[in-house]
């Protein structure tokens, strides 16, 4: 069957995923460095390839470039702007039915949805695109009882090539080495606890110019109205290979970040004004 066929089908089949959602949840209780699984053929065939098929370029305008010492992509969290397929798919992963789900996988009660989809969204990056293994920000910037629990990240390259890399790596605690790392397929989903996994994709993408990684992210909340735990910006971590000198811009980028998360929280600042900030910031400490 083609990928261009539009077959009126749902999105995310209950009926089959429920059948398996014990065994599952157990899969990802037990699944290291971190509590999380990858699931393939996750959505219905035909939508996971018509969301692919109608993946933004990345020569549009609608774009914010994430370019600094740590990351080189792009984002749009705007689901106004999503083309038709890829917002529906957005829509269904934020219902109350979905999320009743998520919350029997990994065994997280009251997961909130986030409909501005603060940090997430749609992701691509190009020849030469990276992201520097990390732990992610620990509270919504707009909803300070908000405790985010939760990544889903979904693939959409139709042809992806090992030898391009891009692979998601998650590693130990220590960062002393990478323990599972998973190619970024069509249709698979990578779903785990947000603070607990290191990941990230490290090594610069060697796929064609006319080529990149995308994918689509959410990201799921509990609340903590009792401030349990303290807010924490994007920690982004050197691996042992990094070098000194390498490291050390990894550590400043990394300040960088921590003080753009405070201010956006107190003053409302724009991911389109973080990037051209932190894109400053690495240059001036460019070897």
């Amino acid at each position: 069957m083609s990928c261009l066929e539009i077959l009126e089908a749902p999105l995310f089949d209950y009926h089959t995923w429920n059948l398996r959602l014990s065994d599952l949840a157990r899969e990802y209780a037990g699944n290291q460095p971190a509590p999380h699984i990858l699931l393939s053929d996750f959505l219905a065939y035909e939508a996971a390839c018509q969301a692919a098929h109608e993946f933004p370029l990345a020569d549009s305008k609608s774009w914010t470039h994430y370019q600094h010492c740590n990351e080189n992509k792009l984002g749009m969290a705007k689901r106004e702007l999503f083309p038709s397929s890829l917002r529906a798919i957005a829509h269904e992963l934020n219902t109350p039915r979905f999320l009743a789900w998520l919350s029997r996988l990994t065994g997280i009660p009251g997961l909130i949805a986030d409909p501005s989809l603060e940090g997430g969204g749609l992701h691509q990056a190009g020849r030469g695109g990276f992201l520097n293994v990390h732990t992610d920000f620990s509270h919504h910037h707009y909803h300070e009882t908000w405790r985010r629990r939760v990544n889903l990240i979904l693939y959409l390259n139709p042809a992806w090539r090992a030898e391009w890399g891009g692979s998601i790596e998650l590693w130990d605690a220590k960062m002393e080495h990478c323990v599972v790392k998973y190619p970024p397929l069509l249709n698979h989903v990578l779903i785990f606890n947000t603070e607990q996994a290191l990941h990230g994709f490290p090594e610069p993408l060697q796929c064609p110019e006319d080529e990149s990684r995308r994918s689509l992210a959410l990201y799921y909340y509990s609340l903590d109205l009792a401030g349990r735990t303290a807010p924490s910006a994007t920690h982004y971590r050197a691996r042992p290979s990094d070098g000194v000198g390498k490291s050390a811009l990894i550590w400043l980028d990394r300040m960088a970040v921590e003080w753009y998360s405070r201010a956006k929280a107190r003053f409302g600042f724009s991911d389109e004004f973080a990037s051209k900030i932190l894109g400053f910031i690495s240059r001036k400490h460019e070897p």
